[in-house]
């Protein structure tokens, strides 16, 4: 069905002028159209009368911000599933298609709702705006992005509130904003049409001024710690090479070597207390079966002669499964592997595990070449060491507040990320995922150390700054002065974590009802 053509083009405008909109306002463009960007689609719902033209609407909004927010897709395929760039592109726009569907349902759920229930033209729009909000926090999605991202990527202060909300509820309220410009656009003929729109200017600035607040509250950091990063930028042929022992391993491994030797010498005469090496950087197994094997014993003699703790990415070995697993080891300046490890236990679909293959083992006959990790235990432990408590993540388990909580709620001091970003090209994923990440030090105010295979690997403070950021896919090393709390307290979000979605849904429902009543008496 070709739904946009040169004749149809007109009645389809709105819809895609809030795919344009969505699209340019994600990172790692600036958020400037983020608080109207679904009004053109919504006043598109509001003029029709057949639920197929909701749904289409809904879905044009969707594919259009999807290919522009998230062309990374295409490199991903090219370079991951080894498609040539033809039929990548045809996974990009299938993607497209599939992607971000709770744009489509929310329109045909409040569709259905108003035609069932008659809502008032108030009443309905407060539901049209409650139900997208909901469907965009509840949506199912690999990349797990949301609207509040934004602001921290362009370093407006409003994002400072992801303490007392979370990113996800800066999102919710960026779209609530989207409702008073609505009312601003209905009534833009009207005095106040002029009010509502000054006092939405008025409330950001506001928002944008409580934020700096937020930050200057923070209280002082108690103790302080020295880390390297080293970022050796693994071509991915390599890296897959010396995964399956055919090459590169001992080219690899020399080349972190090499680099964590040069930065040691660039700092003679100050004690660094830790380095830090990225998601699966180490290229080959570790665990205290495999610590007289050539590259940890070599690795062992590395760093006992420098006198050097590392924290490195490696794969390991489940002893109840047998399974490979990726994991972050702690080896101490004396070169001992010690037994406290974490393995990552948020996989990635078709990388690391095949969905539904517990339930139907045929699948991995059908798909041989996808990696079969176990998990880890997840966020139920800290790496303690040299007393340091330190919250681990691998890769994506960042883009999960839930998980962070936890780590919080243990005590992490602070948050060790590993990540190897090389399979997404250098245009826009590494940024999104790079504030993303970075986010959840804001919400649990800990500093986050991040280092990555071809970056962007920094260290971002308590505060939520971010200090010198690695170039992207070069090689290159960073020595950072980190200051934390040893105590640090739990934030407004961590202690009433479920309290943005409660407010929501209980909205929605009180709307509901309101509606029921209204037709009741009617």
């Amino acid at each position: 069905m070709n739904i946009v053509t040169s004749k149809t083009f007109g009645a389809w405008r709105l819809p895609i002028l809030s795919g344009i909109l969505i699209g340019t306002s994600y990172i790692p463009f600036p958020p400037w159209a983020s608080l109207f960007c679904f009004v053109p689609l919504w006043i598109f719902w509001n003029q029709q009368a057949r639920l197929k033209q909701v749904f289409i609407g809904g879905l044009v909004t969707a594919f259009v911000f999807t290919l522009i927010g998230f062309n990374w897709v295409t490199y991903l395929l090219h370079e991951f599933a080894h498609l040539n760039w033809a039929l990548s592109v045809v996974g990009m726009l299938f993607y497209a298609l599939i992607a971000h569907l709770f744009v489509p349902l929310a329109g045909v759920l409040w569709f259905v709702g108003q035609r069932k229930f008659q809502w008032s033209g108030r009443l309905s729009l407060g539901l049209m705006v409650m139900i997208t909000v909901l469907c965009e926090a509840n949506s199912f999605t690999l990349f797990d992005w949301n609207f509040g991202y934004s602001w921290y990527g362009s370093n407006i202060p409003v994002y400072q509130w992801a303490e007392i909300i979370g990113f996800s509820g800066l999102s919710a309220l960026t779209l609530l904003c989207n409702l008073a410009f609505y009312m601003a656009w209905e009534k833009r003929r009207e005095r106040s049409g002029k009010i509502i729109l000054a006092g939405i200017l008025a409330g950001f600035l506001l928002m944008n001024v409580g934020g700096l607040a937020l930050k200057t509250r923070f209280p002082q950091p108690d103790a302080t710690l020295k880390t390297l990063l080293v970022q050796a930028s693994i071509d991915n042929a390599e890296k897959l090479a010396a995964e399956l022992d055919k090459g590169y391993g001992k080219e690899i491994f020399n080349r972190y070597l090499a680099l964590t030797d040069k930065a040691l010498a660039s700092n003679q005469g100050k004690a660094i207390d830790f380095a830090l090496w990225p998601e699966t950087a180490f290229p080959a197994l570790l665990g205290k079966k495999f610590q007289f094997d050539e590259y940890p014993l070599e690795l062992a003699k590395f760093l006992s002669a420098r006198q050097l703790p590392l924290i490195t990415g490696a794969y390991g070995v489940d002893e109840s499964s047998g399974l490979i697993t990726n994991s972050l080891f702690i080896i101490d300046k004396n070169g001992n592997v010690l037994p406290s490890h974490y393995s990552k236990t948020v996989l990635l679909a078709f990388g690391e595990y095949i969905p539904g293959e517990n339930y139907f083992p045929e699948i991995r006959q059908w798909l041989p070449p996808t990696g079969h990790f176990a998990r880890g235990a997840g966020p139920t432990s800290l790496l303690n060491w040299n007393d340091y408590n330190m919250g681990a993540q691998i890769c994506y388990e960042s883009l999960f507040p839930a998980f962070s909580r936890s780590l919080a709620e243990l005590g992490a001091q602070f948050i060790v990320n590993v990540t190897n970003d090389s399979w997404y090209g250098t245009w826009q994923e590494p940024y999104q995922h790079f504030y993303m990440t970075l986010a959840r030090g804001v919400e649990f105010r800990r500093p986050v150390l991040r280092v990555t295979n071809t970056g962007i690997s920094t260290v971002s403070l308590a505060t939520g700054e971010i200090l010198q950021r690695s170039p992207i896919h070069q090689p290159w090393t960073g020595i950072y002065e980190v200051p934390y709390l040893k105590n640090p307290p739990a934030t407004f979000y961590q202690k009433w974590f479920w309290l943005g979605p409660s407010l929501l849904w209980s909205t929605l429902l009180m709307l509901l009802v309101a509606g029921m009543i209204r037709k009741h008496r009617s």
